[in-house]
């Protein structure tokens, strides 16, 4: 136990940010489970569901500092590229591609405007 009043103000400190930090940590985890278990069903629409609440739990974490940020972007790296092998129709459904003909002409850009009004005499 600490004597000086300093460090039992840091102890009481250190322990309510330890609780709260387990919230956040153990959601994430949580969110984490639930999305391992909807994948093993290999059904596309709780799958996807369950991404998404791990990847809020996990962005909430990142964002109260109790994981880096690299390790959150890694971990929704790997549940997305879970889901995306679940689904690979899915991803190129989503985005028709639409086709430009070859005889198009370029778009040209309009011609700048300066915000000079008077021009300055050329020197001689």
């Amino acid at each position: 136990m600490a004597n000086i009043k300093s460090q039992i103000k840091r102890n009481r400190q250190n322990e309510q940010r330890r609780i709260t930090n387990r919230v956040y940590r153990g959601a994430a985890r949580t969110a984490i489970k639930k999305t391992r278990a909807a994948f093993e069903t290999n059904s596309l629409e709780p799958s996807k569901a369950a991404v998404l609440e791990a990847i809020s739990m996990l962005d909430k974490a990142a964002q109260k500092g109790i994981l880096h940020k690299n390790n959150a972007a890694r971990r929704k790296s790997r549940l997305v590229k879970r889901l995306a092998a679940i689904a690979p129709t899915m991803t190129q459904a989503a985005a028709p591609v639409e086709e430009t003909p070859a005889e198009a002409e370029p778009v040209k850009k309009p011609a700048r405007r300066t915000t000079r009004t008077t021009k300055k005499p050329a020197k001689e």
